[in-house]
């Protein structure tokens, strides 16, 4: 107890520190040289005193068009053009792999529903990473072979931080881009994102997942996929904050969200996320706090049935969940493949 209590401080100071700390640091991030290329191409527009805009080849303003030209180069970052084709080589790939990933998972796999749409939306931020790691730990090897292939303890993990960021990160995209639109400051940015990002995979991806496992409550579920939510969340925002404001810092075209290096960033901070987010969950899921990957066939570490997920839910946290719709098909198709199996 007092071991878990520590790792929430922990987690949370860490969270906390780095919601008011890394607006800070990206202020100073590069702002000034971006200030100094501006000024300097001002600088190079400036009319000459000494010109006359009736004179042949000058302008009303005194600039000709070799300092015009200046100007645009000046404007443009050296590489801009190189990181432009390889942002768009990797979404085209995002692309092919979400359709792959979505055309497997409602065709092929009998994973719960939620975290298909997890897996597509995990997919649509990490690209063929994203992919990867759904056929390496959730698409199904061969017919009725899921249960056995999603057993281990990392495969497991790696359910519950897919759920968990598919929630998660999308909260946290869609104020970025919002905020962003407005124009508000970065502290109230980063602050809104986090708000949003939590609140959104809370009520959205756990609870509504929970429900039938405590009874049809959602109430319940919520309270019970408070804590959990809120840890993984923290682990979430500690990875993909410091990505998002020291990197939009350095490229002012990164917080406009029709650029393609938002998203860019985005993908990037949704990797980071996932790297720092996963050693948390494998500890929720090894104490019973979190979910792992499941089916409709089976659900938890070692293939738990939904109906038998919800009794170790009730034996640790001492709820009795009510029978629901969801409880009774599951025992029942659970009692048909005993049947078949004799």
């Amino acid at each position: 107890m007092r071991s878990r209590l520590a790792l929430w401080i922990v987690l949370f100071v860490t969270a906390l520190g780095f919601v008011f700390l890394t607006p800070i640091l990206g202020s100073s991030q590069n702002l000034p040289g971006i200030q100094r290329t501006y000024s300097d191409s001002i600088a190079q527009v400036s009319p000459s005193p000494t010109m006359d805009s009736n004179m042949p080849g000058m302008s009303g303003t005194g600039t000709t068009s070799v300092e015009r030209n200046s100007v645009g180069t000046a404007t443009q970052p050296k590489g801009s053009d190189l990181i432009d084709t390889v942002l768009l080589v990797w979404f085209s790939l995002t692309a092919l792999s979400v359709l792959y990933v979505g055309w497997d998972a409602f065709t092929n796999n009998p994973e719960l529903t939620v975290m298909k749409w997890g897996w597509l939306l995990v997919t649509l931020y990490t690209g063929v990473i994203g992919a990867a790691l759904y056929i390496l730990s959730c698409k199904e090897p061969a017919p009725m072979q899921h249960e056995e292939f999603i057993k281990p303890l990392w495969k497991q993990t790696l359910g519950s931080t897919i759920h968990c960021l598919a929630g998660d990160a999308t909260g946290i995209i869609v104020a970025a881009a919002i905020t962003m639109t407005l124009g508000l400051p970065m502290w109230l940015d980063v602050i809104s994102e986090y708000v949003f990002g939590f609140a959104f995979g809370l009520l959205v991806f756990q609870s509504l997942f929970m429900k039938d496992m405590l009874g049809g409550s959602y109430l319940k579920a919520v309270q019970r996929s408070f804590i959990p939510e809120w840890l993984s969340m923290n682990a979430v925002m500690a990875g993909m904050i410091p990505v998002m404001v020291i990197l939009m810092s350095r490229d002012m075209r990164a917080m406009e969200a029709t650029s393609l290096r938002f998203w860019g960033v985005m993908s990037l901070a949704t990797l980071v996320g996932f790297v720092v987010a996963f050693p948390v969950n494998m500890w929720l899921v090894a104490v019973g706090l979190k979910h792992g990957m499941g089916t409709v066939r089976a659900l938890g570490k070692g293939g738990h049935s939904l109906v038998a997920e919800s009794q170790r839910i009730a034996e640790t946290s001492g709820e009795v969940p009510a029978p629901n719709a969801s409880t009774r098909r599951a025992e029942e198709e659970s009692n048909m493949s005993d049947m078949k199996g004799m």
